[in-house]
């Protein structure tokens, strides 16, 4: 069998060829909600964003765009929130879970919601999540491969709907939606395939993107990686920097944009092996290798680093594992 040909391979393929049409339907066919659920924001002040997984990756990025219009807004992993539930208060609650599956994610909306307005974010228009309560319903369908690629930019794609409900222009996300994947450089997946561990660095909006980069090379090339905020990075873990390791940084044209070039610099004088996504439209930073995703911020900049970190995590995974996309101890729903 061809590598081409492996069953988990093909099912990944079809999810990402098909991911960019899907996004750009999902922006028009969720509109009419969206504008309800920013009314519910408006109202309550408070915006609560719960998840697992993939999808909690994907809340962390866009909570800091939600809280830069003025909305106190925090994410809260599911599970979390079943143990030490949140104080009642009149709130927004948004229950994101990419199959409307997820285990916790049903524990949680079956618990009464109190003073929380209910809403979730799925892909599954028929999953229990999105029969509980009113949601925003990517089109297209749930996503079938293992592991989280065009469910993470639909994701991203229904934040970006609501944000617009909140007056933010998806202009820019639409156009970083349309574009092709940026090539990759020649024998980048090998070394991160013989790299021992890959640390995944962000700030800001592509934090969270960081962590499911972190999150897809475990669960697809079962590879060692750790995702830590650019902040966080510099107090202490800089220490295990050293050759054999691999260091993702991630750089928009937002706040972050001067925050990455020192870390990258520690990272290369380490010997560490440097990767930029770097969407900054500056140019690159010196000693590391860097990938030229133009200039985009926010969640245009995490839909530039995704179609990126798609890419470089399949391309080690061919390398690293015989059975690419086939879980061995997972599930695509964690019920």
């Amino acid at each position: 069998m061809t590598a081409s040909e492996k069953p988990g391979l093909v099912l990944l393929k079809r999810e990402m060829d098909r991911q960019r049409d899907d996004a750009v339907a999902t922006l028009s066919a969720v509109r009419p909600l969206a504008q309800k659920i920013a009314a519910s924001i408006r109202a309550t002040g408070h915006l609560v964003l719960y998840g697992m997984g993939g999808s909690h990756n994907v809340n962390r990025s866009a909570e800091v765009l939600y809280r830069g219009l003025g909305i106190d807004t925090r994410t809260l992993v599911a599970s979390e929130a079943l143990l030490a539930p949140l104080p009642s208060a009149p709130r927004t609650a948004l229950l994101v879970s990419q199959s409307g599956g997820s285990g916790e994610i049903i524990e949680l909306v079956k618990r009464p919601a109190g003073e929380e307005q209910r809403y979730g974010m799925t892909l599954d228009g028929n999953s229990p999540l999105a029969k509980a309560v009113p949601s925003l319903i990517a089109v297209g369908g749930p996503e079938i491969a293992y592991a989280a690629t065009r469910s993470t930019l639909l994701t991203v794609t229904l934040h970006a709907a609501l944000l617009e409900a909140l007056g933010v222009s998806t202009a820019s996300v639409e156009a970083e939606i349309a574009k092709p994947a940026p090539a990759l450089p020649d024998g980048l997946a090998r070394t991160l395939a013989s790299s021992d561990i890959t640390v995944f660095v962000a700030q800001h909006a592509l934090q969270g993107i960081a962590e499911g980069g972190a999150l897809a090379t475990m669960e697809l090339a079962r590879r060692p990686a750790i995702a830590l905020e650019g902040g966080q990075f510099r107090h202490g873990p800089t220490e295990f920097l050293r050759p054999g390791a691999a260091v993702v940084l991630m750089r928009g044209a937002g706040p972050d944009k001067d925050k990455i070039p020192p870390l990258a610099r520690t990272a290369v004088e380490s010997g560490a092996y440097t990767v930029v996504l770097d969407a900054s439209g500056e140019p690159a930073l010196p000693g590391t290798i860097s990938i030229a995703l133009g200039r985009a911020e926010g969640l245009a900049a995490c839909v530039a680093a995704l179609y990126a970190l798609q890419q470089m995590v399949v391309a080690t995974a061919l390398i690293t594992v015989d059975n690419i996309g086939v879980p061995l101890r997972s599930s695509k729903v964690t019920v």
